[in-house]
């Protein structure tokens, strides 16, 4: 009886420890689909889920050719991977060694996110009235890196005074988008990935097809300013909301950026300060 209840128990202590080992590897592995969504990497595991099906397919037809030939396609692949996705495992190892790898993004509190609300809404009205044209998008989950890349890093705070000047035209870094990470103006100058949607309004110039481009692949928010009116939207989801006024701006990016209840928050104090003037 005694040898029956250790075995018992051992199957139990391993039924548990394998329970849990499924469940990490599924943690991983959303992880992993996290950081690299919207970015090329999702490119390439479309590619290696066709492949996979492909070779199944020739092995249950018996396709001796294919089946060779998508054989020394999974043979080489890897090192085909590590070669085109360089930068891409260079920073998931930089962020392994800082900690980094599982901790995307901190929400801000209280008055940062108050000042950083502030900051956007001062530069964009600034240059609303002006006709400044403008393109800033602000990362959320999908990692902005591989547009990063393509501009000027600066790696600065967030100041009004600083997204204006960035945009002032003739200027060497007005020319393209900014990203936002977190509390920094990360990059300027980048570029970013143009829709192809045939349903986009004819009337919208190359600026809005980047911020719509970007919000189709990413969950990025993207804040334009057009330069031949002067008009503020917002780009979010692959959709666009046009011709917004500050206040509206104000209350639409406090709501993408820090969520419903800041969004309700500021709505509140809105009305308070309308009926007390009133």
């Amino acid at each position: 009886m005694q040898i029956i209840e250790q075995f018992t128990d051992v199957t139990a202590v391993s039924v548990v420890f394998n329970f849990l080992d499924v469940l990490l590897v599924w943690y991983v592995l959303y992880k992993v689909l996290t950081l690299i969504k919207g970015t090329k990497a999702v490119q390439l595991l479309k590619g290696i889920f066709v492949i996979i099906i492909a070779k199944i397919a020739t092995d249950i037809f018996e396709l001796a050719t294919l089946d060779w030939l998508l054989q020394q396609v999974i043979n080489f692949g890897f090192v085909a991977i590590v070669i085109i996705f360089q930068p891409e495992i260079r920073r998931a190892l930089e962020q392994i060694g800082r900690g980094k790898l599982f901790t995307r993004t901190t929400s801000q509190q209280g008055e940062e996110q108050t000042r950083l609300i502030e900051a956007m809404k001062k530069s964009v009205s600034y240059m609303a009235k002006r006709r400044i044209g403008a393109l800033i998008s602000l990362e959320k989950e999908t990692g902005l890196n591989e547009y990063i890349e393509t501009g000027i890093k600066m790696n600065a705070d967030i100041s009004s005074e600083l997204l204006i000047n960035i945009f002032i035209p003739n200027t060497p870094l007005h020319d393209g988008a900014v990203v936002i990470q977190k509390d920094k103006v990360s990059a300027a100058a980048c570029y970013l990935p143009l829709s192809e949607s045939a349903f986009i309004s004819k009337e919208l110039g190359t600026r809005h097809r980047a911020a719509l481009g970007l919000s189709e692949v990413t969950d990025a928010i993207v804040v334009i300013v057009s330069e031949e009116t002067g008009a503020v939207s917002i780009a979010v989801d692959g959709k666009i909301d046009r011709n917004l006024t500050i206040d509206e701006f104000e209350l639409k990016l406090r709501k993408l950026w820090f969520g419903p209840e800041q969004d309700s928050n500021l709505a509140s104090k809105l009305s308070w300060g309308g009926n007390k003037n009133g």
